[in-house]
């Protein structure tokens, strides 16, 4: 089953997507996701300029092969430039073969181990009636588990609240939802290590106070402590019973997780900025995280998606599959069809995307009284309307970033 045509689609209906189109010569077509946030076109060159042209020609069939020849054959490997475009070819192969065989992705990885995936949705709020009012929202829309981020006293604009953007690069979509800004130069905001560490405690007494101690909370540190910060941090969260504490301090410094379990037994998700397989191998080993962040769309694809939840399944490590709106449904697609299979399944982060999204990528998925599931549609379960993506070019975006209060550049 041969590959005749590769076209990589940039659309923009709400945020810059990549979506690589595999099609055969019997007229299957493959969809991947293949996004990187604020680096799109650096994703869309790799893949038209050298990978595009290494595909055509090529047997649909052989994934792993595909795969292999893809990382090892560049020699300068990894990287989230290298990995998007590698998944995108991953998942499309994934999507091509199940259409082939009439079945779901996740039949051809097993079958399923569950009838729905949990999912947890983005509360938020300046302040606690804002924050109180955000959680309400998600319960209406199903959800039974809620991601809580909060502003802090003094701080004018942080990483996660949807009202707390102080410029207007996105005109009607949720800061949080869209944090990169549409323009020529990325937004800079503030941050306080110790205002913060000292207010999140308080939000979340005053959380479970008002919401009792059945809702599962998670948070997420988003890189920004080091690694004395973030295990005080943990250890003051502990009597809220945390689903998780994520991000709590920058992936690169691995070890910095072991000082963090000797203080603290908050449960600890991590890895949404990690690229291969070998990124989690030492910390999942020595068991110093309870959950799996990878994003398939930045980590090769479904093919090592799976391989490293096999790989944690010994160790009791369960998923929590990054899923903000920066993955396209198609990349969700491919995390809810490895979630659906695996036996080490933990939770699934779903940020709706809006209604021009939909409206270009047309999906199988459903979401019903807090859970997911990609659908029995063969493939991925997600089709592209060309004509929609049409209607949206590229426009320059950028994440923000951070200074403290005396100009030093920090993690955002």
């Amino acid at each position: 089953m041969k590959i005749v045509a590769a076209d990589v689609i940039v659309t923009s209906p709400h945020r810059n997507f990549v979506t690589l189109r595999l099609t055969t010569e019997d007229g299957l077509t493959g969809l991947g996701d293949a996004t990187l946030n604020g680096r799109e076109l650096a994703v869309v060159s790799y893949l038209r300029d050298h990978v595009v042209p290494l595909l055509i020609g090529r047997d649909a069939h052989r994934i792993e092969d595909t795969w292999q020849f893809l990382y090892r054959s560049a020699y300068w490997r990894r990287g989230p430039v290298t990995m998007a475009a590698i998944a995108a070819v991953d998942m499309a192969l994934w999507d091509v073969k199940g259409k082939a065989a009439g079945m779901p992705v996740y039949q051809l990885l097993g079958g399923a181990s569950r009838s729905g995936l949990l999912a947890y949705g983005h509360a938020s709020g300046k302040e606690l009636p804002e924050l109180f009012d955000s959680v309400r929202e998600h319960q209406e829309k199903g959800y039974q588990a809620i991601r809580v981020q909060t502003g802090v006293p003094g701080l004018k604009s942080i990483y996660g609240i949807a009202s707390n953007a102080t410029f207007d690069g996105n005109t009607g979509v949720r800061y949080d939802h869209e944090p990169a800004q549409r323009g020529d130069l990325p937004n800079e905001e503030d941050w306080d290590t110790r205002s913060y560490l000292r207010h999140v405690p308080t939000v979340f007494e005053a959380v479970r106070h008002e919401f009792g101690p059945e809702l599962p909370l998670l948070h997420d540190g988003h890189h920004r402590m080091t690694p004395i910060q973030a295990a005080r941090l943990a250890k003051s969260l502990e009597p809220y019973d945390l689903f998780w504490l994520e991000d709590c301090t920058p992936a690169e410094n691995q070890e910095a997780l072991r000082l963090v379990r000797q203080h603290s037994i908050t449960p600890l998700a991590i890895g949404e900025i990690f690229n291969t397989v070998w990124d989690f191998q030492m910390i999942i080993r020595e068991q110093l995280i309870d959950y799996v962040r990878a994003a398939s769309t930045h980590f090769g694809g479904i093919s090592p998606l799976k391989k490293v939840m096999d790989y944690a399944a010994q160790y009791q490590v369960r998923s929590g599959f990054h899923g903000p709106t920066d993955i396209s449904p198609v990349g969700l697609a491919a995390q809810m069809h490895v979630g659906l299979a695996i036996h080490n399944f933990g939770i699934q982060e779903y940020m709706q995307h809006g209604a021009r999204t939909d409206e270009v990528f047309r999906q199988s998925m459903t979401f019903t009284d807090g859970f997911l599931h990609p659908g029995d549609t063969p493939g991925l379960g997600v089709e592209m309307e060309l004509d929609e993506a049409g209607k949206y070019p590229y426009q320059r975006a950028y994440l923000p970033y951070n200074r403290l209060a005396d100009g030093t550049v920090h993690d955002w």
